[in-house]
């Protein structure tokens, strides 16, 4: 006799337990269930029912809102419906077999198949061969793997392989070479090795640091960046190499050039300009800027960044612009918390260094030094303006004054939106040293703006009207961080961006030069500079005695043509002296 065989049952509850069941609820949504039914099916009131079930008075009410506009989740589990298959493994499965049989990886297979309308992950193709006994691929040496596109392998960047075959080919980077005769004239070659810049017999220092520079004059903003040009054959021209160096080699060479190494390259830089009325110095902008870092490096300290009206991560660095050029002319990134009031006579050090003199007269605001600080450059006999702070005693002392103490002048700004402020002058209090202090309204601020000053000669008109023209540094500021892509850091390291910012200063000088040369550009900022008559593609033929760089005609050409760059040829040293010569 066949018997069956016994299954455990579990004891039955009693009814104590299945009372309990429905009385006390054990999870969230049993609970709302028997809370609503007993609502609204058993009619209980509300404040019963939230009370029996653990709810307050107001979040039961929100829970019978939910319920009648159906925004609950559903309350039971609705059983899965349709087919337990997978169509697309099924119908990919043959094929999935025959491709591995081919040698072709997961990745391979899923391309594969996508190319034919099967789309299938990486991911179920894994499954399929595991359920088939397939073992994942050894790795595979290039010629065992299926004909595939790959990235290419591009040639070291190599002086020695530099070689002027002649040939004709197109560069994107068509504008970049008009940046040539200038520095051929100022020498670069000579300035990098003048700075004592790193170099090697591969990349001389000379060729590095015009590899830097032309990134910095084309605006791209990454070094990482430059990988989408390696290839261009005139970027590598430009530099006087065989081929562009590729990001590695950029970013190591400038973990190489030390802050003493930045400065001799801007003292070099400053004697190599002479006579280019780059930096007359009859008066200068002075302004510190913190370029933000967006990581966890616990070596970078927070200061305050004025575009996100915070404090945050960020590295700070001074800048110093010609009044009458609009060109930087110092930087330094090499400074830490507490440093920034010394680093105003440090520039002045600087200064005094290469041009014999210290700066005559300096504009910058109040939180670039201190009271001390401005004793000091009064006590040197530079004449400075400032501001000073909007403190509440100021301010109510400001409010005080009756209308008939303020006088109206007239500003001498062209196309100022405010020209006429009012102005009231005494001397400053409690200071030690009797500075003039000017109370200014109407000028487009909110508040009144406190003027600090030394100079005993200028009249008020002449005082605010050098610090409205000081704005300036501010908009050339803003255009630098926009163009030169000033804030985007790629590392934590303080020197890198010394650098960087060293770069700033040669290329504004550069494009100040090309735009004297360009009517209607003199006082252009750098990114209408390089949208109106840089970015141009060329044709570019190598001869035996010349190179010729021949533009496509656009909107701006004629102004290019009108410069007279077409009409003096130039021998370009790291050509082995081939011409020079543009053509339209």
């Amino acid at each position: 006799m066949w018997h069956r065989q016994a299954v455990p049952i579990s004891a039955p509850k009693s009814l104590t337990d299945c009372l309990r069941f429905f009385a006390q609820p054990a999870t969230a949504r049993q609970r709302q269930y028997e809370a609503l039914r007993a609502y609204f099916l058993d009619q209980l009131p509300t404040i019963e029912a939230a009370r029996r079930f653990g709810y307050s008075p107001g979040a039961f009410r929100v829970l019978c809102h939910n319920f009648r506009r159906d925004v609950l989740p559903d309350l039971f589990a609705t059983p899965s419906r349709g087919p337990r298959t997978q169509p697309t493994k099924s119908r990919a499965y043959e094929h999935v077999i025959a491709l591995r049989k081919r040698n072709y990886s997961v990745y391979e297979i899923s391309q594969a198949l996508k190319d034919q309308g099967i789309t299938i992950s990486a991911t179920a193709v894994r499954e399929i061969l595991a359920k088939d006994g397939f073992a994942p691929l050894p790795r595979r040496l290039d010629e065992e793997r299926p004909d595939l596109i790959r990235p290419t392998i591009e040639a070291v960047a190599d002086v020695r392989n530099f070689l002027l075959a002649p040939g004709k080919f197109t560069t994107r980077l068509g504008g970049l070479f008009l940046f040539i005769p200038d520095l051929v004239r100022l020498n670069l070659d000579a300035l990098a090795v003048s700075a004592k810049l790193p170099g090697s017999r591969m990349i001389p220092a000379g060729h590095a640091l015009r590899t830097s520079l032309a990134l910095k004059l084309w605006a791209i903003e990454r070094k990482s960046h430059v990988m989408a040009l390696v290839a261009d054959q005139g970027l590598a021209l430009f530099a006087g190499l065989n081929v562009f160096p590729k990001k590695s080699f950029l970013s190591e060479y400038s973990c190489r050039i030390t802050p003493q190494k930045v400065a001799a390259l801007l003292a070099t830089w400053h004697s190599q300009a002479v006579g280019e009325s780059l930096f007359d110095g009859q008066s200068i902008n002075l302004d510190i800027h913190t370029v933000p870092f967006f990581g966890e490096d616990p070596q970078v300290q927070d200061h305050y960044v004025s575009r996100r009206s915070r404090r945050q991560p960020g590295i700070l660095t001074f800048l110093a612009q010609d009044a009458d050029s609009h060109v930087f002319c110092y930087s330094n990134a090499d400074i830490r918390k507490g440093e920034e009031a010394d680093e105003i006579f440090r520039f002045i050090e600087f200064w005094t260094r290469r041009h014999g003199t210290p700066p005559q007269h300096l504009v910058f605001d109040s939180t670039l030094t201190t009271f001390a600080g401005l004793d000091r450059l009064d006590a040197d006999h530079i004449t400075f303006i400032t501001l000073r702070r909007r403190s509440p005693n100021l301010i109510a002392e400001i409010n005080q004054l009756p209308p008939s103490a303020w006088r109206q002048i007239t500003l001498d700004v062209p196309h100022r939106k405010y020209q006429t402020p009012r102005v009231f002058e005494q001397k400053a209090r409690p200071l030690k040293r009797g500075y003039r202090q000017l109370f200014v309204n109407d000028l487009g601020h909110d508040q009144p703006t406190i003027l600090l000053t030394n100079d005993t000669k200028a009249t008020a008109r002449q005082l605010i009207t050098r610090y409205a023209k000081r704005m300036l540094i501010e908009n050339a500021l803003a255009d630098a961080v926009r163009f030169f892509h000033i804030d985007a850091l790629s590392s934590s390291v303080g020197l890198k961006v010394d650098f960087d910012m060293a770069l700033l200063i040669l290329a504004s000088s550069l494009y100040r030069l090309l735009g004297r040369r360009m009517r209607g550009y003199h006082d252009a900022q750098a990114r209408q500079i390089f949208r109106d008559l840089l970015d141009m593609p060329a044709s570019i033929t190598v001869a035996e005695t010349e190179i010729t760089v021949c533009f496509e005609r656009r909107a701006h050409l004629p102004i290019v043509l009108a410069s007279g760059l077409l009409q003096t040829p130039v021998a370009v040293p790291w050509w082995n002296n081939r011409t020079l010569r543009f053509v339209a």
